[in-house]
C-alpha cells in the first residue's frame, strides 16, 4: 500500500517545480482549454456496485442504512438484515461479465460525443480502477477488471477525449446512518477499508460551514486518491462533485489543482478541473451547474451534467427517461449559451447498456450527423435566443421538456455563418426569424449581408429579408426535432 508520507512530498516536489502553485492567485492564471469549448456534447457514466441493486437511484449505498427510507425497508425485505447482508455483499454480485469498453465508446462515437467522463469513484468508496490506496476497487474485486483503464484505452483508439470524476469527498460521512443501528458498517476490522470513516455527524443542511469537517487522514488520503487517477490515466477532465466546497478541503484542494495543472503542464496539454458551486475562485477551473443551465449567454465557458432520465444518474427498474427530442433541444439551448452538455448513462451490472439509452443516443448521434457544424466548434451569436417560450434557470430545473413554438429559435455561429435553429419546425416550412432582419444602423442588432440560407440536410432555401426580420420558405419536413437554417453572410 502507498507510504503516504513519501507520496505527499513527490506531491510538493511536483508543485515546486512546475508553473502553478497551490495557491490561489497562481491557480486563476489558468485557461479554459480551446479543445473543450469545442466539443460540447460528451457522456457522463454512472456505473458500480449501487447498480447491482438497481433501486431507488446512485444513493442507495447510502439510503439502506437510513432507518425509514423506502430504501431500507427494500434492503431488508429483499437482502435481510443490514447486519447480515450489507453493501459491501453486492461487490461479488457485480461481475460485469458483459461489460465491453470498445462496444460502448463505438456507441459513444456514434451519439456524437466528443468526450467521455466515467466515474473512478463514487460515494460509496469503491473504486473503479486499479489502485494502491485500497483493495476495495474492481480490478481486485467485482469485476476483476481495471474498468477506468479499459475506458481510457478504448476511448483512446476511436479518438473521444478521455475524462473522469471522483466523488470521493462526500464519502466521508456517506456510510454514516449505518453507524446508527446494528449494522455491517461497524465493523470496522473487516470492512473498515471500504465503509471508513463513516462519521455518525451528518452535514444538517449541506452547509459549506458545516461542523462535518474531514480530517486530515482523510483529506490525505482523497489527495493521494485524485493525484493516482491523476498520474494513471492522464484524464483531459477531472470532474468533482460538490462537497470539495467544505471549508475543510480548501488547501489540500489547492495542492490537488496545482499538482494536476503542473502535471498537465509535463505532458504538454490543456486540461481543466470542473466544479459544481464555489469551491474554488472563479476563473481557477470550469463551471458547472447540474441538472440545469443558465438563461442568457454566459461571457465564460461552463458545463451542464444531466441524465438521460429524471429519476435516477444510475441504473435502476423503472428508469423515467427523457426522449432524444428534448435532449436534443437542451443541447441547443446549451450551446447558444456557450455551455457543453455531459449527457450521463447508467449501464446494467452485467456491463450492458440499457436498450432505451442506446436508441435515444443513436437518435441524437444521427441528428448531429446532419446538424454538427451548427453545434461543434462554434461559439455564441451576439443572442442566444428568440421566442416566447423562457427557460428555467439554475441547478436541477430540469424539468420535463419544454412545448417550445415555431417562433424559438437558438443561434450559434461559425463557419462563417448565424444558425438560426428552430425549436418547433412548423409543418408548411414558413418560419421568420426577427433577429436576422435588417435593421436600422442605429440599432445594435444584425446589419449584415445574408449571401445565401439553407436548410441543414435539405440544401438552399429561398428567402426574403426584411425590416421584419428573416422570412425563410423552408421544405415542408415533418420532425419534431430541432431544425437548423443556415445564414450565410457576406
Amino acid at each position: 500500500m502507498v507510504d503516504f508520507e513519501k507520496r505527499l512530498k513527490e506531491i510538493d516536489e511536483v508543485i515546486e517545480k512546475g508553473p502553478f502553485k497551490a495557491d490561489w492567485t497562481s491557480l486563476t492564471k489558468w485557461r479554459t482549454p480551446q479543445w473543450f469549448e469545442d466539443v460540447k456534447f460528451g457522456i457522463f457514466i454512472h456505473w458500480g456496485v449501487f447498480s447491482v441493486p438497481a433501486f431507488a437511484n446512485e444513493w442507495y449505498s447510502r439510503s439502506m442504512y437510513c432507518q425509514g427510507t423506502r430504501e431500507f425497508e427494500h434492503h431488508v425485505k429483499t437482502y435481510g438484515p443490514q447486519k447480515d447482508f450489507g453493501y459491501k455483499d453486492f461487490i461479488p454480485m457485480f461481475k460485469a461479465e458483459h461489460f465491453n469498453a470498445s462496444e460502448w465508446m463505438d456507441l459513444f462515437k456514434r451519439s456524437g460525443a466528443k468526450y467521455v467522463v466515467p466515474v473512478a469513484e463514487h460515494h460509496d468508496g469503491f473504486q473503479m480502477y486499479e489502485s494502491e490506496m485500497s483493495h476495495w476497487n474492481a480490478k481486485e474485486m467485482g469485476p476483476k477488471r481495471d474498468v477506468i483503464g479499459e475506458l481510457k484505452k478504448a476511448a483512446d483508439e476511436q479518438g473521444i477525449v478521455f475524462a473522469t470524476s471522483s466523488h470521493r469527498a462526500e464519502h466521508y460521512w456517506f456510510m454514516g446512518p449505518g453507524r446508527e443501528f446494528e449494522s455491517d458498517v461497524n465493523d470496522s476490522v473487516k470492512y473498515g477499508d471500504l465503509y471508513w470513516p463513516s462519521v455518525k455527524e451528518q452535514p444538517e443542511h449541506w452547509d459549506v460551514h458545516s461542523p462535518v469537517a474531514s480530517s486530515k487522514e482523510f483529506l490525505d488520503d482523497w489527495l493521494l486518491r485524485c493525484c493516482e487517477i491523476i498520474d494513471k490515466y492522464k484524464p483531459a477532465l477531472l470532474y468533482f462533485d460538490w462537497w470539495i466546497i467544505h471549508e475543510s478541503y480548501k488547501e489540500h484542494l489547492k495542492k490537488l489543482m496545482a499538482y494536476y495543472y503542473d502535471r498537465a503542464a509535463e505532458w504538454g496539454r490543456e486540461v481543466a478541473i470542473i466544479y459544481k458551486h464555489d469551491p474554488v475562485p472563479f476563473g481557477s477551473a470550469v463551471p458547472d451547474v447540474e441538472r440545469g443551465k443558465f438563461g442568457s449567454t454566459q461571457p465564460y465557458h461552463w458545463q451542464t451534467d444531466t441524465a438521460i432520465a429524471y429519476n435516477s444518474w444510475c441504473y435502476i427498474d423503472g428508469l423515467d427517461y427523457k426522449n432524444a427530442d428534448e435532449i436534443i433541444a437542451y443541447l441547443v439551448d446549451v450551446v447558444s449559451k456557450n455551455g457543453n452538455l455531459l449527457l450521463n448513462i447508467g449501464p446494467k451490472s452485467d456491463g450492458t447498456i440499457p436498450d432505451e439509452d442506446k436508441k435515444i443516443l443513436l437518435e441524437i448521434g444521427k441528428w448531429l450527423e446532419t446538424n454538427g457544424e451548427a453545434i461543434y466548434g462554434t461559439k455564441p451569436w451576439k443572442i442566444a435566443a428568440e421566442g416566447p417560450t423562457k427557460e428555467e434557470e439554475g441547478k436541477f430545473s430540469d424539468v420535463k421538456g419544454k412545448a417550445y413554438t415555431a417562433e424559438d429559435f437558438r443561434f450559434t455561429c461559425g463557419n462563417g455563418a448565424v444558425y438560426a435553429i428552430s425549436l418547433n419546425y412548423p409543418e408548411n416550412g414558413e418560419l421568420l426569424v426577427k433577429a436576422l432582419g435588417n435593421h436600422d444602423f442605429n440599432s445594435l442588432g444584425f446589419q449584415g449581408i445574408v449571401k445565401r440560407v439553407s436548410v441543414l440536410g435539405h440544401g438552399e432555401v429561398p428567402y426574403e429579408y426584411g425590416n421584419d426580420g428573416l422570412k425563410v420558405h423552408g421544405p415542408k419536413i415533418g420532425t419534431t426535432k430541432p431544425v437548423v437554417i443556415k445564414v450565410e453572410t457576406d
